[in-house]
């Protein structure tokens, strides 16, 4: 059983508190009374992935260190962000990468619960081996498919959506290669994993987001092997002068080792989350890219978003 809502009034009493941090983007006009009347305005009015750098408007329950049990003898934990609407909505798992944590995706997750789809970011082994946290995350996946409950009922299991950071998103398209019931995948500047990704990449027939970093500035390992290898439905856009780990976004700063200086700049972090939460809802509400990359339109043409690639 899930411990009694939090709701998203216990963030802001935190970030008075010192404890956590939410960016000044303020809230979307948009007050609508249930998630349908959302959706159909949001659908409705020109696609602008500006739109959503501000919080939408639902309350969320947050429930930390939920715990999920694959089996009798695998336990996995992961943060829960459940959206205020009593209706069923789609579902993002979020994944971490290398030496990262589940809380470095937490503004993440509670930023696409307010705009009405849950959020789940789960905890695995942090340093590997990402095949094998892909197919952890496909069970993860099948197990929450079967029985929704054990997250909510308000899940709707057909709009299960991955989203994975570094090599997170290369775990994130070895789910899918493994037939993960899940509707698409959204890569946060993915990083391949070794000579047996183009053969699971290659096996991907589910819609796939890529939103990558600059890579002039900060390159990460076999980037452009996404693209190149998963045959259709894949679209690609970067984030111009964007770091690697502008693609996380925790709601407590991370201890920094002495010496090391984080490059994260929190406007890049408000876009990559603008354009998570676009692709998200694309993927949620209409089964495809197609909403997603209309609202990328202007950020396009001013340059915004570059390197961009669709097939």
């Amino acid at each position: 059983m899930l411990r009694p809502f939090i709701l998203i009034a216990i963030a802001w009493l935190a970030l008075a508190s010192g404890c956590a941090r939410l960016p000044v983007t303020g809230v979307t006009s948009l007050k609508p009374a249930t998630l349908s009347e959302l959706v159909e305005t949001v659908l409705r009015n020109k696609a602008d992935v500006d739109e959503f750098r501000l919080r939408g408007p639902f309350d969320v329950a947050t429930h930390k260190d939920h715990e999920l049990r694959l089996s009798a003898t695998e336990r996995i934990d992961a943060d829960l962000y459940l959206s205020a609407p009593a209706e069923k909505a789609p579902l993002v798992i979020l994944l971490h990468g290398h030496e990262n944590s589940k809380e470095d995706h937490a503004y993440q997750a509670l930023h696409l619960a307010t705009w009405g789809i849950h959020s789940l970011a789960v905890q695995l082994p942090n340093n590997g081996p990402w095949v094998g946290n892909g197919r952890t995350l496909a069970r993860i996946v099948t197990l929450i498919h079967r029985q929704p409950e054990i997250i909510d009922s308000r899940i709707d299991v057909n709009r299960i959506i991955l989203a994975g950071h570094s090599f997170g998103g290369a775990a994130i398209a070895v789910a899918l290669a493994e037939g993960a019931p899940a509707a698409g995948g959204i890569l946060l500047d993915p990083a391949g994993v070794g000579k047996e990704m183009p053969a699971f990449l290659r096996k991907i027939d589910k819609p796939v987001m890529v939103i990558a970093a600059d890579e002039r500035y900060s390159p990460v390992r076999d980037r452009r092997i996404f693209y190149e290898y998963i045959r259709s439905g894949i679209a690609e856009v970067s984030i111009r002068d964007a770091s690697h780990e502008d693609a996380e976004f925790p709601l407590e700063p991370a201890p920094q080792e002495p010496g090391t200086v984080s490059s994260a700049t929190e406007e890049f972090q408000i876009t990559f989350v603008s354009a998570l939460t676009a692709a998200a809802f694309s993927l949620g509400h209409t089964g495809n890219l197609d909403y997603a990359w209309t609202s990328f339109g202007d950020a396009i043409k001013n340059g915004k978003f570059y390197d961009v690639l669709k097939k």
